[in-house]
């Protein structure tokens, strides 16, 4: 006999989850109805724990953030992992900003110049490489 996903996460802080339905909390209840955060994130913005924790205990959705960044991640990539959307996601990020857990950085600028013109060539062999496959 197998253990329903609701069974085997049965901690007090699992988030609640049903084989069929999927994530049983909505996402607006996580946020408190939010839905801007009070910084700005691009989906690129790397984001990474200072150490610090928050003074008291936000919930196991804010636990698993600060646990995905211990190195610097992209707010893609924590929405993707706690499969939440972005929005939500920027929400929970700007309160750990705010907090003082978590420090955000814009993505890098790459300089506009000869350099870092695109290669045509390379693209076009990648489309054909693509095409190929697919």
């Amino acid at each position: 006999m197998t253990l329903s996903r609701r069974q085997r996460h049965s901690g007090q802080d699992a988030p609640w989850y049903d084989d069929q339905a999927g994530r049983l909390v909505r996402p607006y209840t996580i946020s408190n109805g939010r839905t801007r955060p009070t910084a700005h994130f691009d989906l690129m913005t790397m984001v990474m724990a200072t150490g610090r924790r928050p003074a008291s205990c936000q919930g196991p959705d804010y636990a698993q953030v600060l646990a995905l960044c211990g190195k610097p991640v992209s707010v893609a990539e924590i929405a993707a992992h706690i499969r939440l959307p972005a929005a939500v996601t920027k929400v929970l990020l700007a309160d750990l900003v705010d907090w003082g857990a978590l420090t955000a950085r814009a993505p890098a600028a790459v300089a506009a110049g000869p350099a870092s013109r695109t290669d045509r060539a390379l693209l076009e062999a990648v489309l054909n490489g693509l095409r190929k496959r697919l």
